[in-house]
């Protein structure tokens, strides 16, 4: 398999689409196979991140010693030092990496709308810069040091025992965004922050602005939330400063039937406005409402 000009996975001989029942009943082989298709994706999506968005890998901790595993992270050159606005990219929970919106969505429907890179495209093409979180490495396999999910993934289908160990200070997609907020979004020159936030990225935006509540009020002048699972009454214990903050600073795309942009109605969750991805397809949700995130984004940024 292979990408295709419009970056769409395709069978070289074939020129079909990825075939996720191959050996008939054989479940546990085909789940193998799509492991490490998404293995080879995830490289391939790290090496487009550095060679064509030209963004930096950056490692963490920061103060790592040479045979502890790390964690990483990618920004584009002048993220911490460049006046203009900043804007980091929070991927859902999953077993995909940094650069993805969703591995299902890459293999079924390309990297278009897959990945990351149209919206780091856009906010380069703007002259703005980004920083690409990876919330979703948490873990190492000692003996192999493979990736994490797989690590995990092994961990649970393996009748032999797997050495999975945390990477310090990115443990969970919560501890990998506060600690880069610490050492890097927070001592960047840039004064106008946003945040992307698609599931559970949502979440952990919110338990960040919760943990460094000042800070990020004060450095962050919007969010985009898009089909966040974030849940505004039990993360915050009805903080008025908080909730005030988010009806003010943020909105949320959801996958919805409506068109683009339109109202959507929560009757139990009031947070922040609420509009139509353009699409019910889930994974579609982001490369759906790309164009109507960044137009919102400089709009926040005019009335700022």
């Amino acid at each position: 398999y292979d990408f295709n000009i419009k970056g769409e996975l395709r069978h070289l001989d074939t020129k079909e689409p990825f075939v996720f029942n191959y050996y008939k009943n054989g479940h546990d082989q085909n789940h193998k196979r799509y492991e490490v298709l998404g293995h080879f994706i995830t490289q391939y999506v790290y090496d487009l991140l550095q060679r064509v968005c030209m963004l930096q890998k950056v490692y963490i901790p920061i103060d790592a010693t040479e045979d502890e595993p790390r964690s990483f992270f990618f920004m584009s050159e002048n993220a911490l030092t460049s006046s203009s606005c900043l804007i980091i990219l929070l991927q859902d929970r999953g077993v995909f990496c940094a650069g993805q919106w969703g591995l299902k969505t890459i293999v079924n429907e390309g990297l278009r709308h897959g990945t990351q890179i149209p919206f780091i495209d856009r906010a380069l093409q703007s002259h703005w810069e980004v920083i690409v979180l990876n919330t979703n490495d948490n873990s190492a396999d000692l003996k192999t040091g493979k990736e994490g999910f797989s690590a995990m993934e092994e961990a649970l289908t393996s009748t032999q025992a797997v050495s999975c160990t945390p990477r310090r200070s990115s443990s969970s997609p919560e501890e990998h965004t506060v600690y880069v907020w610490d050492h890097f979004i927070s001592k960047s020159t840039a004064k106008d922050v946003a945040f992307i936030a698609h599931g559970y990225g949502g979440l952990v935006f919110v338990d960040l602005l919760l943990q460094r509540k000042w800070e990020v009020m004060s450095k962050v002048y919007s969010v985009a939330f898009i089909d966040s699972m974030h849940n505004i009454q039990h993360q915050t214990r009805n903080d008025p400063q908080v909730k005030e903050w988010i009806e003010k600073h943020c909105c949320e795309w959801v996958s919805n039937s409506k068109p683009l942009n339109k109202t959507v109605g929560f009757v139990l969750r009031v947070n922040c406005p609420t509009v139509s991805a353009g699409t019910e397809k889930y994974g579609l949700a982001p490369s759906c409402c790309l164009h109507a995130i960044f137009k919102y984004l400089k709009r926040m940024l005019r009335v700022k």
